[in-house]
């Protein structure tokens, strides 16, 4: 048996993120940029799968979001076409 652990026998956490976790994620993206999602929670500790660090980046941390709430107009134009179309 190894005196160093392997990465894959810590029990990985899930659940929420925190606050250390998104800065831990953000800053490792913006100094090495995105892809290899499988090795970054190797490379920056977290104990995460690398799809939740990929889900968690691309729908949350990442700059260009606009993350605001839906406007009445919209509201109509989704029930419209969801009304129209169903899940097409």
């Amino acid at each position: 048996m190894s005196p160093c652990p392997n990465f894959f026998e810590v029990e990985l956490k899930k659940g929420r993120w925190t606050v250390e976790e998104d800065e831990v994620l953000t800053k490792y993206i913006l100094a090495n940029g995105e892809g290899l999602w499988k090795s970054l929670p190797k490379n920056t500790g977290l104990l995460r799968y690398g799809k939740s660090c990929r889900l968690r980046w691309i729908n949350y941390l990442r700059a260009d979001l606009n993350i605001r709430n839906i406007t009445k107009e919209e509201e109509k134009t989704i029930v419209k076409l969801q009304t129209a179309l169903w899940n097409r």
